[in-house]
Protein backbone atom coordinates (compact mmCIF):
# COMPACT_ATOMS: atom_id res chain seq x y z
CA UNK A 1 0.00 0.00 0.00
CA UNK A 2 1.21 3.44 -1.05
CA UNK A 3 0.84 5.79 2.45
CA UNK A 4 2.08 9.08 1.20
CA UNK A 5 1.28 11.42 -1.62
CA UNK A 6 3.17 14.35 -3.66
CA UNK A 7 -0.06 16.53 -5.32
CA UNK A 8 0.77 19.32 -7.48
CA UNK A 9 -1.12 21.86 -9.67
CA UNK A 10 0.27 24.04 -12.08
CA UNK A 11 -0.87 26.15 -15.06
CA UNK A 12 0.96 26.21 -18.28
CA UNK A 13 1.00 29.16 -20.69
CA UNK A 14 3.05 30.69 -23.46
CA UNK A 15 5.49 33.33 -23.28
CA UNK A 16 8.05 34.58 -25.92
CA UNK A 17 6.96 31.58 -27.55
CA UNK A 18 8.28 29.26 -24.67
CA UNK A 19 5.75 26.89 -22.60
CA UNK A 20 5.75 27.86 -19.30
CA UNK A 21 4.70 26.60 -16.25
CA UNK A 22 3.49 28.55 -12.88
CA UNK A 23 3.34 26.64 -9.83
CA UNK A 24 -0.22 27.19 -8.26
CA UNK A 25 0.30 24.86 -5.09
CA UNK A 26 2.19 21.83 -3.96
CA UNK A 27 1.01 19.08 -1.30
CA UNK A 28 2.63 15.87 0.16
CA UNK A 29 -0.70 14.18 1.23
CA UNK A 30 0.01 11.50 4.18
CA UNK A 31 -2.80 9.48 3.12
CA UNK A 32 -4.85 8.86 0.29
CA UNK A 33 -8.35 10.68 1.55
CA UNK A 34 -6.05 13.75 2.26
CA UNK A 35 -4.20 13.72 -1.33
CA UNK A 36 -7.78 12.98 -3.17
CA UNK A 37 -9.56 16.00 -0.76
CA UNK A 38 -6.85 18.08 -1.96
CA UNK A 39 -6.74 17.83 -5.56
CA UNK A 40 -10.71 18.24 -5.59
CA UNK A 41 -10.28 21.37 -3.18
CA UNK A 42 -7.70 22.86 -6.05
CA UNK A 43 -10.25 21.43 -8.77
CA UNK A 44 -12.37 24.24 -7.14
CA UNK A 45 -10.20 26.52 -6.16
CA UNK A 46 -9.01 26.94 -9.86
CA UNK A 47 -12.92 26.78 -11.36
CA UNK A 48 -14.15 29.13 -8.55
CA UNK A 49 -10.97 31.82 -9.59
CA UNK A 50 -11.24 31.50 -13.45
CA UNK A 51 -15.56 31.64 -13.00
CA UNK A 52 -16.38 33.83 -9.60
CA UNK A 53 -20.08 34.14 -8.92
CA UNK A 54 -20.99 37.69 -10.73
CA UNK A 55 -23.28 38.01 -7.68
CA UNK A 56 -20.91 38.23 -5.01
CA UNK A 57 -20.38 41.57 -3.77
CA UNK A 58 -16.99 42.11 -3.85
CA UNK A 59 -17.90 42.71 -7.45
CA UNK A 60 -18.69 45.89 -8.75
CA UNK A 61 -22.26 45.64 -11.29
CA UNK A 62 -20.91 44.86 -14.73
CA UNK A 63 -17.01 43.84 -13.68
CA UNK A 64 -17.86 40.79 -14.71
CA UNK A 65 -19.29 39.37 -18.30
CA UNK A 66 -19.74 36.13 -20.09
CA UNK A 67 -17.17 34.48 -22.14
CA UNK A 68 -18.50 33.24 -25.83
CA UNK A 69 -19.70 30.09 -26.31
CA UNK A 70 -17.03 28.92 -27.93
CA UNK A 71 -14.71 29.36 -25.05
CA UNK A 72 -13.89 25.44 -23.62
CA UNK A 73 -15.91 25.74 -20.01
CA UNK A 74 -12.78 24.65 -18.15
CA UNK A 75 -14.57 25.69 -14.68
CA UNK A 76 -17.09 23.34 -15.00
CA UNK A 77 -15.10 20.68 -16.20
CA UNK A 78 -13.10 20.96 -13.05
CA UNK A 79 -16.24 21.15 -10.95
CA UNK A 80 -17.25 17.77 -12.86
CA UNK A 81 -14.39 16.22 -11.92
CA UNK A 82 -14.33 17.62 -8.59
CA UNK A 83 -17.92 16.29 -8.08
CA UNK A 84 -17.65 12.61 -9.81
CA UNK A 85 -17.88 10.03 -7.12
CA UNK A 86 -16.57 7.48 -10.30
CA UNK A 87 -13.72 9.88 -11.06
CA UNK A 88 -12.52 10.08 -7.68
CA UNK A 89 -12.16 6.40 -7.09
CA UNK A 90 -10.62 5.69 -10.74
CA UNK A 91 -7.91 8.23 -9.46
CA UNK A 92 -7.86 6.48 -6.08
CA UNK A 93 -7.39 3.09 -7.46
CA UNK A 94 -4.29 4.81 -9.30
CA UNK A 95 -3.11 6.24 -6.75
CA UNK A 96 -3.33 3.08 -4.38
CA UNK A 97 -1.19 1.03 -7.33
CA UNK A 98 1.40 3.42 -6.98
CA UNK A 99 0.95 4.87 -10.46
CA UNK A 100 1.14 8.66 -11.26
CA UNK A 101 -2.30 10.55 -11.91
CA UNK A 102 -2.72 13.59 -14.17
CA UNK A 103 -6.01 15.41 -14.78
CA UNK A 104 -5.80 18.01 -17.09
CA UNK A 105 -7.71 20.91 -19.09
CA UNK A 106 -7.46 24.01 -21.06
CA UNK A 107 -8.55 26.69 -22.90
CA UNK A 108 -7.39 29.27 -25.71
CA UNK A 109 -4.46 30.24 -23.65
CA UNK A 110 -3.76 28.01 -20.49
CA UNK A 111 -3.19 24.21 -19.50
CA UNK A 112 -4.29 23.95 -16.13
CA UNK A 113 -2.78 20.46 -14.67
CA UNK A 114 -3.28 18.32 -11.13
CA UNK A 115 -0.67 15.15 -11.02
CA UNK A 116 -0.54 13.46 -8.03
CA UNK A 117 2.29 10.31 -7.41
CA UNK A 118 3.40 8.18 -4.53
CA UNK A 119 6.16 8.97 -2.45
CA UNK A 120 6.59 5.21 -2.51
CA UNK A 121 6.29 4.53 -6.16
CA UNK A 122 9.01 7.78 -6.41
CA UNK A 123 11.32 6.50 -4.22
CA UNK A 124 11.58 2.69 -5.44
CA UNK A 125 12.00 4.52 -9.24
CA UNK A 126 15.22 5.83 -7.75
CA UNK A 127 16.80 2.64 -6.71
CA UNK A 128 15.95 0.81 -9.87
CA UNK A 129 18.90 2.15 -11.88
CA UNK A 130 21.08 1.26 -8.69
CA UNK A 131 19.89 -2.53 -8.61
CA UNK A 132 20.29 -3.04 -12.46
CA UNK A 133 23.76 -2.14 -11.91
CA UNK A 134 26.39 -5.35 -12.05
CA UNK A 135 28.56 -5.36 -8.81
CA UNK A 136 32.14 -5.78 -10.13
Amino acid sequence: MHDEFLCHVTAYGACDGRRIGVPLGTYRAPTLALALWWLRDRASWIADRLDPDPENPVFPAGALVPVAGTVPDVPGLLRAWAGDDGQQELVANELAAGRLVRIATSDETTEYELLAESVDALRMQRTLPSLAVPVA
